[in-house]
């Protein structure tokens, strides 16, 4: 790696004060002006870039805060964090790796298009005809937006390097000899589906208030007993933005994709009929309403579809070949962390090597 001495970087990145010599004054005055003041200090080195303790100050206080905002006292919030601080600096050494190599893969641009169509999703949502306006309603929130831009891209940036470093490397990294055995050793696991055909209303809580969310949604389920088209009310309320398009059709599902998305909605769905709709469901980002135009019962008939038995073999190994990703970012880069910081750490951000090492042969 091209990187500069851990040393070099901290002498320059560290931020001074030096107050302005006069020739006029005292000897021992102009010696104390000549001091160097440190106001910062870099806390590690992540190849070419610096994590200083201003800025893990900051992430320690959002994470207070956020513990705060949900029911915790200061004193309690502060003592957690605090405990937690070496992964904290663990993670934003990860992340940094992550960033970096999102850099080197050239995916800055495929991110910031995320960002845009995400921005466009909330300003559709709200009802804003600009970004401008979209701003201006989020600063008024007391959110900054060029924050929230940037933030959502480093997460965009992360998740697509693991996509395509990791998860779509290894969804295709099996041989279809390896895939067709996997399929015959677990049959049971892919028998054929139940499948529901699909259109939903959905009710969006982003920025709005919650108890008049509710009532919205009851009043629209009044107006489904009573006869009103199901796809003329997606039409006039639901918030998804293809929805005046697509009438809030969905298409077909199968129940266990509905599972993974949410557990709550596999209830209300299967006690639906055909042509009938769900109560509302609640859930952290708003309200849905959901209709059953067809449904297709289950059967104990195993099916082999070739991109379930990848999904399902992804899903076993992932997590490790996550780590095993990290771990390779880890040893190819230079990662100084000050000595001050090291005991907190490292035995994080270098759990996954240890273990690797203790698992050699004859050992």
């Amino acid at each position: 790696m091209n990187s500069q001495p851990f040393e070099k970087v901290l002498l320059k990145l560290t931020l001074i004060v030096a107050v302005a010599t006069v020739a006029m004054w005292p000897a021992e005055t102009k010696a104390q002006e000549s001091e160097l003041k440190v106001i910062d200090e870099v806390v590690a080195q992540v190849n070419d870039e610096v994590i200083t303790l201003s800025r893990i100050k900051r992430e320690v206080e959002t994470a207070i805060q956020g513990l705060i905002e949900q029911g915790k006292t200061r004193e309690a919030a502060t003592t957690d964090v605090k405990g937690r601080e070496g992964e904290l600096i663990a993670d934003l050494i990860n992340q940094a790796l992550l960033l970096q190599k999102g850099k080197d893969l050239g995916v800055e641009a495929d991110a910031d298009a995320q960002v845009n169509q995400r921005f466009l999703e909330f300003m559709k949502q709200q009802n804003l005809k600009t970004l401008d306006a979209l701003y201006k309603e989020m600063e008024k929130q007391g959110f900054d937006p060029q924050d929230v831009r940037e933030n959502w891209k480093r997460g965009f940036i992360r998740d697509i390097v693991m996509q395509r470093e990791v998860e779509s490397k290894t969804y295709w990294g099996w041989s279809p000899k390896e895939v067709r055995a996997y399929f015959e050793k677990n049959k049971t696991r892919f028998l054929k589906p139940e499948k529901v055909t699909l259109s939903e209303i959905f009710l969006s809580f982003a920025g709005r208030d919650e108890s008049a969310v509710r009532e919205k949604a009851k009043q629209i389920l009044e107006k489904l007993r009573e006869g009103a088209d199901f796809g003329l009310m997606a039409v006039a309320n639901s918030d998804r933005p293809e929805g005046k398009d697509s009438k809030g059709d969905l298409g077909v599902v199968t129940m266990t994709q509905l599972r993974e998305v949410n557990e709550a909605f596999v209830g209300p769905l299967t006690a639906t009929k055909v042509g009938g709709f769900t109560d509302a469901i609640e859930t952290s980002e708003g309200i849905e309403i959901f209709k059953v135009s067809a449904r297709e019962e289950a059967s104990k008939e195993a099916v082999f579809e070739e991109g379930e038995v990848r999904r399902a073999m992804t899903i076993e190994v992932i997590a490790e070949k996550r780590k095993e990703f990290m771990v390779s970012l880890r040893s190819d880069a230079y990662i100084k962390i000050s000595e001050s910081y090291r005991p907190i750490v490292s035995p994080v951000l270098f759990a996954d090597e240890r273990k690797a090492e203790s698992k050699k042969p004859g050992e």
